[in-house]
């Protein structure tokens, strides 16, 4: 019994890496991992409130491979981090305020600043602030590598920052508008990419009438128009898109997965990483699938 739960410890602790600075876990190095990467969904958000300083530094105890975030403009040209363009559903906007759909882009960083950003979720993370996209990527780059999802805002804005910071090819930058990607890509060449689909716009602009959602041959064609190296996708992938996928050198990321079930028939499929909200039951099964499939382990 004590040498099968000392090889649990070591199966878990080989899927569940120690963490390293970011300095020592370039993005580079981390697309060459051979397991898959597990990636916390606007932070560790089933245990904190989404896009906050909690989740973030929530999702990096827990030891996750990438923290995602969202961000948008504020009326005053400052990437604001925050899912939704309108403050209603994670702030107390409308009670301070009045009215309802409140846009971002509605209101100055001073203004949104005061905002609370965390009773939403439970009282005990009442105070959470909202934080501009490079105060969020400070926090997280000081001990891992963040996911940075353009909801709004300019490519410009974005290639400045990342270059001012010193962030170039630190983190990686993913969008469903792939137009934007194509121009972040032309203005920093250097910048790990990643395309999220189905995509609102194709790489030229267009929008992706008749393109049927699962992921396939045109797809990669499309994504690999917008620079990108990795294609972050819906749960609608086959063996054979996954496969196609890595023979044009791309990785495959998949959002967003709380089930067990779910991520390991996808990561039966040769997927190289998972987003998820619940980062703990994701270690979790990638350790038991460790251990499954280690010789001379018991199951």
């Amino acid at each position: 019994m004590m040498r099968y739960l000392s090889m649990m410890v070591m199966t878990a602790m080989m899927a569940c890496p120690v963490k390293n600075k970011a300095e020592d876990r370039p993005v580079e190095a981390l697309l060459r991992e051979s397991r898959p990467l597990v990636i916390a969904h606007r932070g560790y958000s089933g245990f904190a409130p989404e896009n906050t300083r909690a989740a973030f530094r929530l999702g990096l105890a827990a030891g996750a491979d990438l923290i995602e975030l969202d961000y948008h403009h504020t009326g005053d040209a400052v990437p604001l981090v925050i899912h939704d363009g309108t403050l209603d559903r994670t702030t107390d906007a409308t009670n301070r305020w009045g009215g309802q759909k409140l846009a971002v882009s509605d209101y100055t960083i001073d203004q949104l600043r005061g905002l609370d950003a965390g009773r939403w979720f439970g009282l005990r993370w009442a105070g959470e602030r909202l934080l501009t996209l490079e105060e969020a990527i400070t926090i997280i780059q000081a001990e891992g590598i963040t996911l940075v999802e353009r909801k709004g805002g300019d490519a410009g804005t974005m290639v400045r920052l990342l270059q001012e910071r010193y962030w170039v090819n630190r983190l990686v930058v993913q969008s469903f508008d792939w137009e934007y990607l194509r121009k972040v890509h032309e203005l920093e060449p250097r910048q790990v990419l990643g395309a999220l689909g189905p995509a609102s716009r194709l790489s030229d602009g267009r929008e992706p009438v008749g393109l049927e959602k699962p992921l396939s041959v045109v797809w990669l064609d499309e994504a690999t128009k917008t620079g990108a190296r990795v294609v972050v996708w819906s749960r609608e992938v086959t063996q054979a898109s996954v496969r196609e996928a890595h023979a044009r050198g791309l990785k495959v990321w998949i959002y967003t997965i709380n089930e067990p079930e779910l991520a390991n028939a996808l990561l039966d499929l040769g997927v190289d990483g998972l987003i998820t909200d619940q980062v703990s039951i994701l270690w979790r099964t990638l350790a038991l699938r460790a251990m499954t499939q280690s010789p001379g382990v018991a199951p």
